[in-house]
This record gives structure tokens, sequence and C-alpha cells, in this order.
């Protein structure tokens, strides 16, 4: 298999999505890719646990895609050898009425993962800067003091949501979280056909909504929207990594590989030694708990 390059796929310039690849050859097959996506798993699981007794980081793992790219199956078989306890997957849907009477980001911040955990963000906060974008009518139900009307939503409005978005990951990761990012990058040919086959075939029959294919017809509104939203928010803190989605086992191995291999650079990550007092007496807990009757 081809070696991966985890910064083949980072945007650190502004990118064209049209120029970006929905497809690459590992020289692998999908066998071969399983089984090394197998390996990266038992690797990232033992990290996390090392980092769940270490304390002082979490992870933030965001998934951002068009219908169908896969981020339900990605997260499946990239997380699923992780220690369960270490884990908290969140997917986000439209917002609940509680939800609409807080600011946009109150639902991310209170689902973010605590120190020592993984939190994986099935859809994210960008939704507020791409579904609301395609559609501003859906603004309107947050309740601003400052948009009463659609003509409020300009590009003033655009400017000071993305400042917030840039400025609430931020100060998360300068407590502490690391942020990943990873735009699953579809073809329009390859939604046609995941969209067929959720209708062939009967078990995936409930996936399928007539609101997909309303959303497909925009699919040039959200391909901009993704774009600049993208450009605008890729930072060293928190960068995105476009990554080609046409192929699921693909898509999967280059998340897992891009995840470890920048986990695995904090070499303060570590277990925590026992202080002086105990690491001293271990003998004697011992003798203590085989004298036992």
């Amino acid at each position: 298999m081809k070696h991966i390059d985890s910064d083949q796929f980072k945007v650190t310039k502004p990118i064209k999505l049209k120029d970006v690849k929905t497809s690459i050859d590992l020289d692998a097959s999908n066998k071969k890719i399983e089984s090394e996506l197998e390996d990266i798993r038992k690797k990232l699981a033992k990290l996390q646990d090392t980092m769940y007794a270490h304390g002082k980081y979490a992870v933030l793992v965001c998934l951002q895609g068009m219908d169908t790219a896969g981020k339900d199956s990605l997260i499946r078989e990239v997380f699923k050898d992780l220690n369960a306890r270490g884990v908290v997957v969140h997917s986000f849907k439209v917002p609940t009425p509680l939800e609409l009477k807080h600011d946009y980001l109150w639902r991310h911040y209170i689902a973010l993962p605590a120190r020592g955990k993984v939190g994986v963000f099935n859809r994210t906060h960008y939704e507020n800067v791409l579904v609301t974008r395609v559609h501003p009518e859906y603004i309107l139900g947050e309740n601003l003091p400052d948009v009463t009307s659609l003509d409020d939503i300009n590009d003033t409005f655009w400017d000071k949501r993305f400042e917030q978005i840039i400025n609430f990951e931020k100060h998360i990761a300068e407590n502490g979280t690391i942020i990943f990012k990873f735009y699953l990058h579809l073809s329009k040919d390859e939604q046609k056909n995941r969209l067929l086959r959720r209708l062939e075939k009967k078990n995936k029959n409930w996936k399928f909504s007539p609101n997909d294919l309303k959303e497909r017809e925009l699919w040039d509104e959200y391909q901009a929207c993704y774009q600049d939203a993208i450009n605008r928010t890729s930072k060293p803190h928190a960068p995105w990594y476009a990554i080609p989605a046409d192929d699921k086992p693909t898509a999967r191995i280059l998340v897992a590989h891009i995840i470890y291999e920048a986990l695995k650079q904090y070499k303060d990550i570590k277990e925590p030694e026992l202080d002086d007092e105990v690491k001293a007496n271990l003998e004697l807990y011992k003798k203590q708990l085989e004298s036992e009757q």
C-alpha cells in the first residue's frame, strides 16, 4: 500500500473544491486497506487509554460532508476498537426548541469531550454556516435580536459568525482540546449511486428521504459554502482535511491515519507515575494482599 502523507490532505492555503480529488488510489485491495485500518485502530485504542489516564487533553473529531458521504460508517469502522468509556459520539440534527432558545454554539459546547476522552461530532457547528447559508430563512428561527428579516442576513452577519466559530475553536484548543476537522469530499456521481442503492435495497430504504433529492439540486450552492467555510476556518490549531470519499474504505483509513500520526506527536501524553511513597511501598501492599485469609 502506498505511503499516506497527512499533509497532502491538510488545508493550509485556499482551495477550490472542484480541483480537489474525490478519489485516490492507495494501490491496495480493500482487504489490505481493512487490515491496515485494524492495525491503526489498535494503536489508537492504546493511545486513547494512555490519554485517558493522562487526563490533560481531549480530542474533538469533526465530520462534515454531503448526504451519503459515509460519516456514519466511518465512525463505526474507525472508532470501534476504542474503549467505550473514552469515546462519545454526537449526531447533530435539526435544532430542538430548547437548543433554539440558546445561541447556536451552545449545544456544541455542552457536547465537547472531557479531558482524556475523544468526542466525535457527526455534523458539527459548521452546519450553522452551511445549511443555514444555503437556507438563510432557518436563521429567522433563532430569534436573534438583530435579525428581523432576510435582509439582515448579509455578508456582515456571516463574517461575524465565522469569527465566532474561529474564536470558539481557538478557546477550546488553548484549553487542551486537540481538534481535527474532516470534510468528506464526495463526487455528485457517487452520491447519485449511493442514493440509488438506498432505494434499491430494502434494508437501506429507511435512510432515504425525498428531501435528499431537493438538497441535491442545491449541490453547487453547498459546494460554494463548504469551500468558503473551509478556507476561512482552517487554522493551525484547528485544521481542515479534505478527504477523498468516493471509496469508503480509503476514506476511513485516511482519517484514522491522520488522527494517529498527529496524536503520537504529543510526547507528553504518558500514563501518570505513582508518587514516591506509594512506589516505595509496593512490596508492602503486595504482601498485605497475599496475607489475607
